[in-house]
């Protein structure tokens, strides 16, 4: 999806002290502890050394180690991104959730029981007490139940699988309501099943 070109240093999330700082830099000094997501032009956080847009930094937060502040740019931009900024998840609806014990799942379940929606959620039933934790009403075993079954008339889906999850992903969610993947695009097999035109 992005044209990059090679030889290529990877990495998008990273947090560390700021080294130096550029002209015009007024929000942070050298020594300042920050984390950011990179802009997709400019990646590297493998790197020892990257190189951050200003406004794609926030300082870290003092509560959290640099490992732990690493973790969240990319996941928590994604989950902000689908469920508020696209899908416009409100107060009361209900949501379910793929993939609630990954990186994205489980952001997503947090921002969505804090905008006091109804979240149910796909995790194998060994990571069930964890979605619980995190704010889950619904944690449905994906192993051995179909979701849609169980996750019914949902205002929202999140969809990080892709294939079979998304086609299904439209037996839960209610009639007008939203599913947003971030598994891949809708394949033939998807514009097939819902009788639209081939994608392009």
């Amino acid at each position: 999806l992005l044209p990059f070109s090679f030889p290529l240093t990877l990495g998008t999330d990273l947090a560390a002290d700021v080294q130096a700082i550029g002209p015009g830099v007024t929000r942070f000094e050298p020594g300042d502890a920050v984390y950011s997501r990179l802009d997709n032009d400019r990646i590297g956080a493998f790197a020892e050394y990257a190189l951050v847009r200003e406004s794609a930094a926030a300082r870290k937060p003092a509560s959290l180690d640099y490992v732990q502040a690493a973790a969240l740019p990319l996941v928590g931009l994604t989950a902000w991104q689908t469920l508020i900024d696209l899908a416009r998840l409100q107060s009361g609806q209900k949501v379910l959730i793929h993939a609630g014990s990954g990186g994205v799942g489980t952001f997503a379940i947090q921002l969505a029981k804090h905008l006091g929606a109804q979240v149910a959620t796909t995790a194998s039933a060994m990571n069930h007490p964890l979605m619980k934790s995190l704010g889950a009403d619904v944690a449905i075993d994906y192993k051995t139940t179909r979701f849609e079954e169980v996750a019914r008339n949902q205002d929202v889906v999140l969809d990080t699988q892709a294939g079979d999850t998304l086609l299904r992903s439209f037996e839960a969610v209610k009639p007008g309501g939203i599913v947003v993947t971030i598994g891949g695009r809708p394949d033939g097999k998807f514009a097939r099943a819902w009788g639209l035109p081939l994608p392009l």
